[in-house]
This record gives C-alpha cells, sequence and structure tokens, in this order.
C-alpha cells in the first residue's frame, strides 16, 4: 500500500489539495515501489495512527494529478 505527501487526515482533505493545484507525491515505505505514472491506490493517514480512508489516484511524473475514487 502506498501513502500520499503531505499527510492528510481525510479524502476530502487530499481531494481539496489536488483540485487547488497543490503537489502531493506518493511513497511506499515498504520493500515494493510505486509506479510514478499511472493509477496507484494511497491510504491515509499514515502509521502509526489507523487509516481511515483509502482511495484511488492517478499519478504523472511521481505526482498526484486527480483522485479518482
Amino acid at each position: 500500500m502506498a501513502y500520499v505527501s503531505p499527510n492528510f487526515r481525510s479524502k476530502k482533505a487530499l481531494r481539496e489539495a489536488v483540485a487547488a493545484g497543490k503537489p502531493v507525491s506518493v511513497f511506499s515505505p515498504g520493500p515494493f515501489p510505486v509506479s510514478s505514472e499511472g493509477k496507484v491506490t494511497v491510504e491515509g493517514p499514515h502509521a502509526p495512527e489507523p487509516h481511515r480512508w483509502y482511495a484511488q489516484v492517478v499519478v504523472k511524473a511521481g505526482l498526484v494529478v486527480k483522485v479518482v475514487a
């Protein structure tokens, strides 16, 4: 599973940041890399907090350009 940076507390906050054109990147803390192009599933907030939301995003050049679901 992947996360986004900055660490959003809700999917709504993620959607608002992407819609406003703010830079949002994706990363994976584990041994499996995240694609810098295409659709990626992300979750938040980051560990050790309990995950409260999941989203599918479109990533281009390492930055989130759209929240799909």
